[in-house]
């Protein structure tokens, strides 16, 4: 049964989705810019957005009382390749060492102008898993 995840503590959706879908014991995150939820702006810097990515990630977890240990996947879209190693070190550091399966790619552009998105499969924390 499917049940969508929507998070008063991370930015609101650009579109028409929701912050996360579960299904079974999977969560699939939606692509997510480094967008403060209080304000509504974009992050200035590459720096900035990745950290902001990483605590609207957690707080979208968060929801069904899992973290970024939980992460199984997660996909990097990067509008500039060569910011890849200051994204690589904030990313890093978010998982302190327990790193889930990744892909990164440079894409031509990304939804409000942002420099770094990232989407997230994680699994459930096994006392939610029925």
């Amino acid at each position: 049964m499917k049940q969508t995840i929507i998070s008063p503590k991370a930015p609101a959706a650009l579109g028409p989705y929701c912050h996360a879908t579960v299904s079974g014991k999977l969560m699939f995150i939606s692509g997510t810019l480094g967008i403060d939820p209080v304000s509504g702006k974009l992050k200035e810097t590459v720096e900035e957005q990745a950290a902001q990515i990483m605590q609207n990630l957690e707080a979208i977890l968060s929801e069904v009382g899992a973290t970024l240990q939980n992460a199984l996947k997660a996909t990097i879209f990067l509008t500039d390749l060569g910011n890849f190693a200051a994204v690589n070190k904030i990313y890093g550091d978010a998982f302190n060492g327990i790193y889930p399966a990744r892909s990164c790619v440079e894409v031509s552009k990304l939804p409000a102008g942002a420099v770094v998105e990232i989407e997230l499969i994680a699994e459930l924390p096994l006392s939610l898993i029925h």
